[in-house]
């Protein structure tokens, strides 16, 4: 029986990676009261500025170009849904649900800093939502970096549109009733405080940083599996070796490494097998370390996007009264589109050091192993194959690592004349890391074959227990027989999250790090 989730709390500390990735598969989140106080207060002084006519950019005005255009009192609250309505442009797929989640979360911790001026009654709804499975449908491509899917996912707040309810899409109104939510109008600014931020930006990125951040550990046991498969050594990960070059990443590497291969019978019996492996076994903690500084620097990003407001215009309470600031950039998504592109960049780096692995593992002249990891027989393909998955796989990403901030264009009639392409950077990293998490689940499964060529020697403490929970799920190839159950076999040990906390549980505390 799966146990629930734990809640997240909103409106009291910043929310992290770890929380996005929590809430968009499915926990719940509780908000603090004393955040729906500081928003109340606020809205209540923008409720006064739009009964006294104030001119107020994207309240009591037109937005983009029609900012000049001033409201009559009258019309705001259909101008709000029709903001939703004419923006709500979106194409291609329907995204998927921990995306919507996700992106919902990122909302509403922006809106609980109580800076956007909209009611405690919009997040309100959107926790209800959270917690009761309604999720809003959205088309995923058409976003620059803001504005598509935050306005589908308004539109279902308010009752328009459609949503999913226990996995069935319905008319959003179905949707909130049968889940016993009341549908709600917007408020005064509630349809452009939904679009006009980088929330999209942010949530997706979290996605992308915590699934990298997942398969990183599994990728260093990888390697290390392949390294005592192909009779390699410890010279490469010595600490005094890392000392000299002491970037955090790589000397957290060396470290799980040496504790992965400790008291490895396979790895003592080879030590002078040769004198210096290849790049792709001796360079694990350069290659591997930079993609951990990839990741953190993206996290701090990231996770300062989470900590932020980004709306436009963003209003203060200063000496009791209203104060509304409009024109700022905070919704200009460049922060965080080059730190996924980094990211991505990275993910392609990781991809092709597994990649040469898997390759070099069932390639006779180089491993030192049987061809194809077979029986020698012409009759046995074994393991020929897999590696040009994950060629395939590699390639992919290295066309996704082409950066996509810097493909700006212009926008708006002029007025939004240079943006982020956040949102691709986003989607990209996230499809790169899927592809990454098939790339390495090829060289496990290619390594675990290799290990069996050296029993009765035993692999290292890490490598023998993850070889070990592999074995649970899949039996050695000793004939040809389907791969791809195998290949998804393997997939379900390292999602599910078995294959990681078996091996954690055999190391030291810094494994997993």
């Amino acid at each position: 029986m799966t146990r629930p989730l734990p809640a997240v709390p909103l409106g009291r500390s910043p929310l992290t990676v770890a929380d996005v990735a929590a809430v968009a598969h499915g926990a719940p989140v509780t908000i603090d009261a004393a955040a729906l106080t500081g928003m109340r207060a606020l809205n209540a002084l923008v409720r006064q500025a739009v009964e006294s006519g104030q001119p107020i950019y994207g309240l009591t005005t037109g937005v983009g170009d029609l900012y000049t255009v001033a409201l009559k009192p009258e019309e705001l609250a259909a101008a709000q849904m029709n903001l939703l309505r004419s923006h709500a442009s979106g194409v291609g797929a329907a995204m998927d649900v921990p995306a919507v989640r996700a992106t919902m979360l990122v909302l509403m911790a922006a809106f609980l800093k109580a800076a956007s001026g909209v009611s405690p009654g919009l997040v309100e709804t959107m926790a209800a939502m959270l917690n009761r499975g309604v999720t809003p449908w959205s088309p995923s491509g058409g976003s620059v970096g803001y504005l598509i899917a935050t306005a589908h996912i308004g539109l279902a707040i308010f009752g328009e549109s459609q949503a999913y309810y226990e996995g069935v899409l319905l008319p959003a109104a179905d949707a909130l009733s049968r889940a016993g939510i009341s549908a709600i109008a917007p408020g005064a600014r509630e349809g452009h405080a939904l679009i006009s931020n980088t929330c999209e930006i942010t949530a997706l990125g979290a996605l992308a940083l915590a699934r990298v951040q997942a398969l990183l550990p599994l990728a260093d046991l990888a390697g290390a599996m392949s390294t005592e498969a192909m009779r390699g050594n410890l010279r490469g990960y010595d600490a005094r070796l890392h000392q000299l070059r002491p970037h955090p990443g790589q000397t957290e590497t060396a470290a799980h490494l040496r504790a992965l291969l400790a008291e490895s019978a396979i790895i003592a019996a080879h030590r002078d097998h040769r004198l210096q492996d290849p790049l792709s076994l001796r360079c694990i903690p350069q290659v591997h370390g930079a993609v951990r500084d990839a990741l953190a620097h993206a996290i701090r990003v990231v996770e300062i996007e989470l900590d932020s407001v980004t709306d436009n215009p963003v209003f203060f309470i200063e000496d009791g009264a209203l104060a509304a600031l409009s024109g700022g950039g905070n919704g200009h998504g460049m922060p965080t589109a080059l730190a996924l592109d980094h990211l991505s960049t990275a993910i392609a780096a990781l991809s092709s050091i597994s990649q040469a692995r898997s390759d070099r593992l069932t390639n006779q002249h180089l491993s030192g192993l049987p061809a194809f990891l077979g029986d020698g027989s012409g009759a046995h393909s074994g393991f020929m194959i897999p590696p040009y998955v994950a060629a395939a796989l590699s390639a992919d990403n290295r066309m996704l690592a082409a950066p996509a901030s810097v493909h700006s264009l212009s926008t708006c009639a002029g007025q939004e004349d240079h943006i982020s392409m956040g949102v691709a950077a986003a989607r990209k990293a996230r499809q790169a890391a899927e592809n990454l998490a098939d790339i390495l689940s090829i060289e496990l499964l290619c390594a675990a074959d290799g290990l069996e060529f050296h029993a009765p020697r035993a692999p290292g403490r890490g490598t023998g227990a993850g070889h070990a929970v592999i074995r649970t799920a899949i039996a050695r190839r000793t004939t040809d027989r389907p791969m791809q159950p195998d290949l998804a076999a393997m997939r379900i040990l390292m999602d599910s999250g078995d294959l990681a906390a078996t091996v954690a549980q055999s190391l030291p505390s810094y494994w997993g790090a």
